[in-house]
């Protein structure tokens, strides 16, 4: 629904031209509703200058973009390539133009919020995700200081100094410049204040300085993924050099923890992070997928101060004393997101998983169950387990082998769960050859009866269209759901992964060569 106002400032920025002459004529109180129009129909001059003459004080782009009340469509899944990059040059021009209009008053902007999807619905129908965003500002930063000296404009910006805000993601390949920026911070009128931070495919040295610049003690959330060789001694590392008072959400890579490889004078180590952890007073997500915590999840997670709201272990090789304690920990009394994918959580620990929903039930909106070798013989426990979670939202079980007949018991009971919204399940088994072994190879997962699997799929979407629930979306991911920062730097986590491949084959043909 869009007010007169909304559509009128349409029409004013349909023609380009005639907006800009314009703009020196418009009230402070009309510069967010002229954005808002400009970002939908993508007219990046208008926004361009738009922002180089921002006559108020804050620039949030979610609030700007968001719902609000002359126009309810929210625009934050829009990451526009062309609109992003007017709006980041008009915030450069803003600080090296005077202004003919208003008097620079503008002394925030947050960049965060943006949410990144796999289609665009702008006409370019191309994105600007979080590491574009990222580099685009660190070159924006390093540009507007490099034409500042050039102009001699340094008296005359001396005054300016807008905090800006922002989710970064750095790889190896934007690394160079971003750190260029951050050093050249107090320099430069714009100042990056990093609120999220990812990192990927960086040396531990190059992690642990980064991280220094973009001055921690205003991180929320901490993602290290992938291509970053992470132990627990480096993490211990990380831990006592680094503070990180406002922590609210960490994530760590792959094999972070290995007990496997843990001798008994490591134990104390794990303590200590235990202990460490528990300082992060405001921490409630915690991402340890991938890291083999065998008999020891108790170690890290008893000693947290505050309870989680949000767990994922997935593929952790847990065993009985670890979903014990998970089920009868405090954490899950707030769980509202947890991920136990990789676990035989119904064959192994039925008891345990059972209470462990249970506790969770009141709060739980997002569960992950995929690949646990959920099968016909585990339904009843898993619809009995489900249906106290009124809260849920979001249900995925890929992987596990059910059959149609358990897939549309499942459905009815979904369509009883009154928030439900998404839903990712499983080809059926039946649909596949009785030959073939779970969990399934990539090369066997795409090798089943889609004729069979339609007709299937057109049987559950009449239970839920039948209950009238439309508003559940059901889906069959076959390779997981899309993931922006994957997609964005998939090309250089390719060339990662083929080194350390290259580099692994060195290495073997140098040890047999000393063998030799």
């Amino acid at each position: 629904m869009k007010t007169l106002r909304f559509i009128s400032a349409q029409a004013l920025v349909s023609d380009a031209q005639v907006a800009q002459r314009s703009i020196v004529h418009v009230t402070q109180n009309l510069y967010p509703l002229l954005f808002k129009a400009s970002y939908l129909q993508e007219q990046a001059t208008v926004l361009h200058d738009l922002v180089e003459n921002w006559p108020l004080a804050e620039f949030n782009i979610s609030k700007l973009l968001g719902k609000t009340a002359d126009c309810e469509q929210d625009l934050c899944n829009r990451t526009c390539q062309i609109c992003l990059q007017a709006c980041l040059t008009g915030l450069k021009d803003y600080v090296l133009n005077s202004s003919a209009t208003y008097a620079k008053r503008l002394k925030v902007v947050d960049l965060t919020g943006l949410n990144d999807i796999e289609f665009q619905a702008c006409d370019c129908g191309k994105a600007l995700g979080r590491w574009g965003r990222t580099e685009l500002m660190a070159r924006t930063c390093f540009d507007l200081l490099v034409e500042i000296q050039a102009r001699e404009l340094e008296d005359l910006v001396a005054d300016i100094s807008v905090e800006v805000f922002m989710s970064m993601f750095v790889t190896q390949r934007s690394y160079e410049v971003v750190v260029e920026a951050l050093l050249l911070r107090g320099q430069c009128p714009l100042k990056i204040r990093c609120v999220e931070f990812r990192a990927d495919s960086l040396a531990l040295r190059k992690l642990f300085y980064i991280i220094k610049l973009v001055k921690s003690e205003t991180l929320q959330k901490l993602e290290l993924v992938h291509n970053i060789r992470m132990e627990m001694e480096h993490f211990d590392f990380l831990l006592s050099e680094v503070p990180l008072p406002l922590l609210r959400s960490l994530t760590l890579p792959a094999r972070t923890f290995d007990v496997r490889r843990m001798t008994q004078e490591d134990e104390p180590l794990l303590v200590k992070i235990g202990e460490r952890l528990s300082e992060l007073n405001f921490l409630a997500e915690l991402n340890l997928a991938f890291s083999t915590l065998t008999g020891r999840i108790r170690k890290i997670l008893s000693p947290l101060k505050t309870p989680l709201h949000s767990l994922n272990v997935s593929s952790c090789c847990l065993n009985h004393a670890d979903m014990a304690y998970l089920a009868n920990s405090l954490h899950a009394e707030y769980l509202e997101v947890l991920d136990l994918s990789g676990h035989s959580v119904a064959d192994l620990f039925p008891s345990t998983f059972f209470k462990l929903l249970g506790r969770a039930s009141r709060t739980l909106r997002s569960l992950t169950l995929e690949e646990c070798n959920i099968s016909d013989e585990h339904v009843n426990l898993l619809l009995l387990a489900l249906e106290p979670c009124k809260k849920l939202t979001h249900f995925s079980f890929l992987g596990n082998p059910l059959t149609s007949r358990s897939l549309r018991r499942l459905f009815q009971l979904f369509t009883e769960l009154p928030l439900l919204c998404k839903v990712e399940f499983p080809v059926p088994k039946d649909c596949y050859p009785p030959t073939f072994t779970y969990p399934l190879t990539d090369e066997n997962l795409v090798k089943y009866d889609r004729e069979r699997f339609a007709e299937i799929n057109q049987e559950l979407m009449l239970i839920l269209s039948q209950a009238n629930r439309y508003d559940i979306v059901a889906s069959t991911p076959l390779f997981g759901c899309f993931d922006s920062n994957i997609q964005e730097t998939c090309n250089e986590l390719s060339v990662v992964l083929l080194q350390s491949f290259t580099d692994a084959i060195s290495n073997l043909l140098t040890a047999l060569k000393q063998v030799d």
